[in-house]
Order: C-alpha cells, then structure tokens, then sequence
C-alpha cells in the first residue's frame, strides 16, 4: 500500500521538530551542569572552613552533575550516530541514578538491598548488550 503524499513529510517533520527539541533540552543541561559546577565550588570552598557541612551532600550533589553530564553525551552521541539512542547509554544513566538514590536514602536497609539488586539486573543488562555488540562486530 503507497502512502498518501500529503503524508509522506511526516515522519521528516516530527524528526526535525524531536533533533530542534533535544538541542534546546542540550543547552538548558548545559546551563544546569554549569550551575551544579558553581554549586560544587562554592560548597569545597565552604567546606574548607566549616567542617559541618555533610559530605553525603557533596557526593549527592556530584552525583547529579554526572547525571547531566550522561544526558547531554547521550544527546551528543544521538546526533553523532545518526538519530539512534544508544541502549548503554540509559543503562549507564541508570546506574548513577539509582547510586544517587542510596546515597540520599540510606536509612531503610532492605531498600537499600533492592536497589543493589536493580544495579545487579542493570549491569547484567549492560554485559548482554555489549556481548551482542561485539558478537555483532565479530560476524
């Protein structure tokens, strides 16, 4: 069945109004992970004079800046690959999302436990996903 003409710019449209979108959500992280950089700064530099400040806040608070700095490589490695998201990449994410998590609630030890337990599945996900990788390269 041929598609209608008037339907054919279609899929071209929602691709470039998705590329137009993810390069505006590119620079509003870009502005945030500069913000969390100003943020860390200012928080070593506190902290050298008031030993008070929570180090679990400092680790949070990295911990964030490495989530937008994994979101915007993963909108870098998006155009670079042609418009494909690569899977590692939301594995990775996911990872550091779910470390951030223990860190900041760590108080109930059997959450604690299912959360290592989904970074378990997570980096078992991540091992299957580059075997198939290089069993591809190697065919």
């Amino acid at each position: 069945m041929k598609i209608p003409f008037q339907f054919q710019k279609v899929p071209q449209l929602l691709q470039g109004l998705l590329n137009f979108c993810l390069f505006f959500l590119a620079i509003a992280l870009s502005v945030l992970l500069i913000s969390e950089t100003w943020y860390i700064v200012t928080f070593v530099y506190k902290s050298l004079f008031n030993r008070a400040d929570s180090y679990y806040e400092m680790l949070s608070e990295l911990l964030v800046f490495f989530l937008y700095f994994e979101f915007i490589a993963l909108i870098i490695k998006y155009f670079k690959s042609g418009f494909h998201f690569p899977l590692r990449y939301f594995i990775y994410i996911g990872i550091t999302a779910v470390i951030r998590l223990i860190i900041v609630d760590y108080d109930d030890a059997l959450k604690t436990f299912w959360w290592s337990i989904a970074i378990l599945v997570m980096i078992a996900a991540l091992f299957i996903a580059n075997r198939r990788k290089t069993v591809g390269e190697h065919d």
